[in-house]
């Protein structure tokens, strides 16, 4: 799916001073919600390499240093002409996998996918993460690999699991 063009100016614009506040930027969506506009942007630690635990990730803090330096440069450049929310926000700790980074990441973690169309009369698939080749997701379940072409892929998501599982 192709960017919105304010997305891809304010990413331009904005990841270098979230990088700058130790954080990246981890997903932008602009978006309108209950009949406003809303610029939310998803921020994660650098370099985390499990951020499938609660423990891990994303603090108030850190959305709020990040706000505000961001605010700033939006304020400074004003590359949205209407009005907007500013929301700074963790992926979750059932976030969904969009960067060739995230999906490496997370090699050896349960996903979901869902698909656009059915494959195999369905269209969600749960399995342990194994890999991202040729542009295709490859996931195990129950002692099946399956791999997914990117492009009919809606979204792939972690699963959480509590240690007691």
């Amino acid at each position: 799916m192709p960017q919105n063009p304010i997305v891809a100016t304010v990413k331009a614009l904005i990841e270098p001073t979230v990088e700058a506040q130790g954080v990246e930027l981890y997903d932008l969506e602009y978006i309108t919600e209950y009949g406003r506009k809303v610029l939310r942007l998803y921020i994660d630690k650098i370099g985390l390499n499990n951020s499938n635990s609660p423990n891990n990730g994303i603090g108030l803090d850190d959305c709020e240093r990040v706000s505000h330096a961001v605010e700033a440069v939006l304020d400074t450049n004003d590359p949205i002409s209407e009005a907007y929310v500013l929301e700074v926000s963790s992926p979750g700790i059932e976030r969904k996998l969009i960067k060739d980074s995230h999906y490496s990441r997370h090699i050896g973690e349960l996903v979901e996918v869902k698909l656009y169309k059915p494959f195999d009369n369905r269209k969600k698939f749960q399995g342990i993460l194994t890999g991202l080749k040729d542009g295709c997701v490859e996931i195990s379940q129950d002692s099946t690999e399956l791999s997914f072409n990117r492009e009919l892929i809606a979204y792939c998501r972690l699963i959480y699991r509590s240690g007691s599982e």
